[in-house]
């Protein structure tokens, strides 16, 4: 992250040079990703912010070496008062604990106000997976859903990698004819019998590749009116540049409304039908988790709460007293 990028006008020159610090740890020793570091960066901003209007002048590094959790219910007040619910007031804790935690491996600050402090409650939310069905039908959809018809094919691609792999969009969106397994550029071809995913974290892990992904992934392949260089991504965009994510999502939108299914169905979604379906048909919880790079399992049992038909079924067939 640039040393000039989101410069904290709240805050004196040692907690300036601390952040920058942080944000340096945060990119070359935990590896973060990029959306996260600059996540935690504007948590630790919105409450120097905060801070500064309480003092009545520029927060200091001091201030923040024994933080209590009177100063963060003050922050999480206020912002509640803004609108956010609680989903978003724990996510605001998080930048502010990381950055004590790295001042405190310094030797500069106490992190014990901290952890004294409960994250607001969050509301239970569970995947929405789409039926098998219609999974499939939004995969198929994609082949009749453009006029140009190469566009249809790397829409079709891209949905069969989210359902048929369990890839995050932005996963799919990055992969290259080298992470296929092209030959040469002249032959493009999918080779490639699984891929190596390099997900949130900088966690990386092996994604089996199924047949019909692969012929999805082919027919794309095929009819792409561009030259695509082994190092940049393989799905492009109408003028030839790397395909975004908002334009898969909206077109999602196009579909969902055409096959009359909820605003439920995204492109996430479709990593969720991956993971339950998996799951309803005998995957253990373990595989699963490593297929979507789940770091805890914790994350990956959510999935149970959703299949409870084939729960139920497992218990009616499998209890001696059911």
């Amino acid at each position: 992250m640039s040393k000039n990028a989101n410069i904290l006008i709240n805050a004196a020159p040692c907690l300036q040079k601390a952040r920058q610090d942080w944000l340096d740890y945060l990119q070359s020793e935990r590896r973060l990703a990029a959306t996260t570091i600059s996540a935690y960066e504007r948590d630790l901003r919105q409450f120097c912010v905060h801070m500064t209007q309480h003092l009545g002048h520029p927060t200091k590094k001091a201030n923040l070496k024994d933080l209590r959790p009177l100063h963060l219910r003050g922050y999480l007040s206020r912002r509640r008062q803004a609108g956010n619910g609680a989903r978003t007031l724990a996510r605001d804790l998080a930048g502010i604990r990381s950055f004590v935690r790295f001042l405190e491996r310094r030797g500069e600050a106490s992190s014990a106000g901290l952890t004294a402090m409960r994250a607001p409650k969050q509301p239970a939310t569970l995947p929405k997976p789409l039926k098998a069905r219609d999974a499939s039908r939004l995969v198929d959809a994609n082949q009749q859903m453009h006029q140009e018809t190469w566009i249809a094919a790397r829409d079709a691609a891209i949905m069969g990698l989210l359902y048929g792999c369990g890839l995050r969009i932005s996963e799919a969106l990055s992969l290259t004819p080298q992470d296929l397994g092209f030959e040469s550029p002249g032959q493009p071809v999918m080779t490639a019998r699984s891929l190596q995913i390099l997900g949130k974290g900088g966690k990386t892990r092996m994604v089996p590749v199924i047949e019909a992904v692969r012929q999805a992934v082919d027919q794309y392949l095929k009819q792409c009116p561009f030259v695509l260089a082994s190092d940049q991504p393989v799905f492009r965009g109408a003028r030839g540049g790397p395909v975004h994510a908002a334009v898969i999502q909206r077109s999602m939108k196009v579909m969902r409304g055409t096959l009359g299914l909820p605003h439920t169905a995204t492109p996430h979604a479709m990593r969720h039908s991956f993971a339950t379906h998996l799951l309803g048909n005998g995957g253990d919880l373990r595989t699963i988790q490593e297929l979507l790079g789940h770091a805890s399992l914790s994350t990956t049992q959510k999935y149970t709460a959703v299949d409870t038909e084939t729960l139920l079924k497992t218990w009616n067939e499998a209890h001696p007293r059911a």
